[in-house]
């Protein structure tokens, strides 16, 4: 949705030998001060961008911070449900000193990626983390095309479709996406603002609705499914504002073909970033962005981590008084926090969500994934 890269990663030399150099230099491109990079070595998301389809499915080297992340909702002929999620981002090393070094080894470009399923009937919840560089051939990004992979997770483009797949202890998945919708591109002006200031924005479109179709292997067995996914595609070089701590997510796919994106980014004093705000998305594809003070999140409930700690909002009340739109959302499974000591060192809860509530005084439901930043006590 936003920026997930942190600003700081934490410790990332308390790792394994065989991925401390990978971390640590990342660590060190990524809380560079912002002083000793100057404005010119990335580019800015400013209004006026033209997005070009399909070349801007491809990577944006010239921007410092980007990331492909897919969500959805998986259904097997025995009834079994999963949800899944698989992201990749790419972060860029200040290009004039990566320019200085001819070596193959040269760090221009660092790629990281989550894979996540949750086995909602099984109540089980399942997460692994890649890190590795482009240049070796290990990851990379193609330019002008859906192209990303880190050694044998990847996505790519067939025709309009995009194929996925990815493989952890006991679980591959490959799967097929297809757009059922154009691409929804978010803001305005070519951008999706997350502070007031110049440059403090990104530029932002998701796939709201894909048709997919795929394979699971899980626990031995080998699962056909179909579902519904979402796709994000982001990119940028600012973090966020001093002030800001973190966000609260949503993207929700309602079961009359219309799909809801919306963001709150939390302020230090506990106030609401004005420029939050999110998407409504109808039947036909089009498209209407919505303002802060158009949508209202109310939290109904909590979840604290075994694991971290931490505690975080797990049911709410989402109202879009403009659409007549009032849905209670909760989480198929409570635990599904992601605790990244092996790549973007972040903790955060990522998860699948159900819905149901009313639309214009109709009942609606449905299904979607909520992510939940700055939450966690480990980061």
């Amino acid at each position: 949705m936003i920026n997930r890269m942190p600003e700081k990663l934490g410790r990332p030399c308390r790792v394994s030998p065989v991925i401390a150099g990978l971390v640590c230099a990342v660590w060190f491109v990524s809380t560079m001060p912002i002083s000793e990079i100057s404005a010119t070595e990335f580019r800015p998301a400013l209004p006026g961008y033209q997005f070009r389809f399909p070349h801007d499915h491809g990577t944006h080297n010239d921007f410092q911070t980007e990331w492909w992340y897919y969500t959805g909702h998986l259904r097997a002929e025995d009834g079994k449900t999963f949800g899944f999620q698989l992201t990749f981002f790419r972060r860029a090393a200040a290009p004039e000193s990566a320019a200085r070094n001819p070596s193959r080894w040269a760090i221009r470009h660092l790629y990281f990626a989550h894979f996540a399923l949750t086995d909602e009937k099984g109540r089980r919840f399942h997460f692994t983390e890649k890190i590795s560089r482009a240049g070796i051939g290990k990851a990379g990004a193609e330019a002008g095309r859906l192209g990303v992979w880190i050694d044998e997770w990847r996505v790519q483009a067939d025709g309009d479709a995009h194929v996925l797949q990815a493989h952890a202890e006991g679980i591959t998945l490959h799967l097929r996406l297809t757009p059922e919708k154009p691409p929804v591109i978010h803001g305005t002006g070519g951008i999706s603002r997350k502070g007031a200031g110049p440059g403090e924005s990104s530029h932002y479109y998701s796939f709201t609705r894909m048709r997919t179709d795929g394979t699971l292997l899980l626990d031995g067995a080998s699962l056909p499914v179909t579902g519904v996914s979402w796709m994000d595609h982001e990119f940028g070089s600012n973090q966020l504002g001093s002030e800001q701590v973190g966000w609260d997510w949503f993207s929700l796919q309602l079961a009359d073909s219309t799909e809801l994106m919306i963001y709150q980014i939390r302020r230090r004093d506990g106030s609401v970033e004005p420029v939050s705000g999110g998407t409504w998305i109808r039947a036909d594809g089009t498209a209407a962005s919505l303002a802060r003070d158009d949508i209202a999140i109310d939290v109904l409930d909590h979840w604290l981590s075994p694991q971290s700690g931490s505690r975080y909002p797990s049911r709410w009340r989402i109202s879009v008084p403009s659409l007549r739109l009032t849905v209670e959302v909760a989480p198929t499974v409570s635990g599904q926090e992601l605790i990244t000591r092996r790549s973007t060192q972040v903790t955060y809860w990522e998860g699948s969500v159900t819905l149901t509530g009313e639309r214009e005084g109709r009942a609606v439901s449905g299904l979607g994934y909520a992510e939940l930043t700055g939450y966690a006590k480990l980061n």
